[in-house]
């Protein structure tokens, strides 16, 4: 991005907030992009579309984003977290990780109850979870390359013996650290006695 040229809020043409995650900026993106389309008669707007494009193309790359913030802190007075600058790529990596668990949990789900037909199709998974072609591409790689989904021979996806071992594990975590946190919030507090009972 040039410095030179005028300065323009990319977060506001994407209607997002500064410090959100790439999941909800391709989202944002993808949303805004199908609005002001072309093709798209009643609202088709091409300099609005443009606008979304470029504002996009600047903020998707981690580098790029990273340096226009700070030309986004210099022109609004926006205050970034103190770490957000560290924690910027760990958000992207903790919204890929929600992507995975929600794609694991789907084709869970497909296989429990239909077992006979257990996958599911790319475009059902893209539309479910509002990527583009590029973004599932990545989480499909990933789940394949761990063992935890396969395509099948009518070549969609489903999960393997890997990919419900792996459900069922977390979900298990996650029922044991909802306990925990339930119980660590319940604090005791003084007994009520009856009156003129000693404790």
């Amino acid at each position: 991005m040039d410095d030179s040229r005028a300065f323009v809020d990319y977060y506001a043409v994407l209607r997002v907030h500064p410090e959100c995650d790439g999941r909800r900026l391709e989202i944002a993106y993808r949303t805004l992009a199908k609005i002001y389309h072309p093709d798209h008669p009643e609202t088709a707007d091409v300099a609005q579309f443009n606008a979304v494009i470029e504002a996009y193309r600047a903020l998707k790359d981690h580098g790029k984003r990273l340096a226009y913030d700070l030309r986004y802190s210099a022109h609004t007075g926006f205050v970034f977290s103190a770490d957000d600058v560290i924690l910027a790529e760990e958000r992207t990596a903790l919204s890929d990780a929600d992507v995975h668990a929600e794609l694991l949990m789907t084709l869970y789900k497909r296989r429990r109850e239909r077992a006979r037909e257990p996958g599911v199709g790319s475009f059902e998974l893209q539309r479910q979870i509002d990527c583009s072609d590029e973004a599932l591409d990545f989480h499909v790689w990933y789940l394949k390359s761990k063992g935890l989904i396969e395509t099948t021979d009518a070549g969609t996806l489903a999960i393997t013996v890997a990919g419900v071992d792996h459900v069922i594990s977390t979900s298990r975590s996650t029922a044991q650290e909802k306990l925990r946190i339930g119980q660590s919030t319940i604090a005791p507090g003084p007994r009520a006695w009856p009156h003129g009972v000693a404790a």
